[in-house]
């Protein structure tokens, strides 16, 4: 299988093949990766959106939107340019800087985590060698911004939800960095590409799921713990601390919030479709379905229909997993604040243990299964 090629080195490549020197090609390459993780984290934001209503209304026996656009489609752009136009209003006692820092330090680092998310086999923005390490480190940056947040409002219910976010974050980004590690260690990389064609050949058999199901459970709980989606949205539980650390925000500065936890959902989906379910491999192997159709591997046509498919079997998998998501919420109640923490460590964190000892060992023992 391809190893796959980053896109950025292809397109300055592309560039200097027109004439254009090395250094402007450069120049002209570094918006582009902002602008592409812009307009892609907005749109899966928006599709993200729409799910989710029409998901609990199916839930509820509602219809949910309808009218705003087809089938409802432009509700969540609504929703999007309602809050732009909010007026933003900052608390007479609040820290005006930080209030002001704190969702920015909370979105930023989930977009920059779409930088090493392989779409396709060379659809990636850089295809960074530490990939995996690059992402464990900007996830961890986000719970500074929430607990900025919740401090600067001036607010006790804000303040709680800080505390609660920073306090939820540091219990599951242990066991989410451990069951990756299983990955990395069965994979020899920390590198996404490698990770997804570390699972191709085999179609859906290679798959880690198969070899890592307890990794993938601790990996999904976990994640959804850290997008403080329900049953763990302690951090902003309304019935308890009214919107816990986005309390006194509006306007743009809740956008940003609203926007940070969508676009973390998918980014986390895209990372379980990468790390567990084979990326952009098909369920059946390519060099199978091309025997049977009598076509050659070497084929232009198949390749670039490999390519196109590639993204599409990505997203799917990502989209499932956000169905799921969107489904735990409307029908799984919260948890306590003890009974989360209380997963956390005493449940999590020594299951993901054990699973990255018992990985190493079937490594040494069976180092064909195992990647060895």
């Amino acid at each position: 299988m391809n190893s796959g090629i980053d896109l950025q080195g292809t397109f300055i490549q592309s560039v200097m093949d027109l004439g254009i020197p090395a250094g402007t090609a450069k120049a002209i390459w570094m918006p582009l990766p902002m602008i592409l993780m812009l307009i892609g984290a907005t749109v899966g934001v928006l599709v993200c959106v729409w799910l989710e209503r029409k998901i609990s209304a199916s839930v509820q026996q509602r219809i949910g939107p309808e009218f705003i656009g087809p089938f409802g489609l432009l509700a969540p752009v609504a929703d999007g340019l309602k809050l732009v136009f909010k007026e933003d209003i900052v608390p007479a006692k609040a820290d005006p800087w930080l209030f002001t820092i704190g969702p920015i330090l909370v979105v930023l680092p989930v977009f920059l985590s779409y930088l090493i998310v392989p779409f396709g086999q060379n659809i990636v923005i850089t295809n960074v060698g530490m990939g995996i390490f690059l992402w464990i480190a900007f996830s961890s940056i986000a719970p500074i911004g929430l607990l900025m947040a919740g401090y600067a409002s001036n607010n006790k219910y804000s303040l709680i939800g800080g505390l609660r976010a920073a306090a939820q974050s540091i219990s599951y980004e242990i066991p989410l960095s451990l069951s990756v590690l299983a990955v990395v260690m069965m994979s020899n990389s920390l590198s996404t590409i490698d990770i997804v064609n570390q699972q191709s050949g085999y179609g859906i058999l290679g798959w880690n799921i198969w070899r890592q199901p307890v990794g993938l459970l601790i990996f999904w709980i976990a994640a959804l713990a850290e997008c403080e989606r329900l049953p763990f949205d302690l951090p902003e539980a309304e019935e308890e601390i009214v919107a816990g650390y986005q309390t006194e925000y509006s306007g743009m500065k809740f956008a940003l919030f609203y926007l940070s936890s969508y676009v973390n959902l998918v980014l986390s989906a895209l990372l379980v479709a990468v790390l567990y379910l084979g990326g952009w491999d098909f369920p059946i192997p390519v060099e199978l379905i091309a025997s049977w159709l009598g076509i050659s591997e070497l084929d232009p046509v198949l390749q670039v229909a490999t390519a196109s498919l590639g993204i599409v079997m990505t997203l799917i998998k990502a989209y499932v997993l956000v169905f799921i998501a969107i489904l735990l919420r409307w029908t799984v109640p919260r948890v306590r604040i003890d009974q989360l923490l209380d997963l956390g460590w005493k449940f999590l964190l020594p299951i993901a243990l054990v699973n990255l000892l018992v990985t190493a060992a079937l490594k040494l023992a069976f180092p064909v299964a195992f990647g060895g």
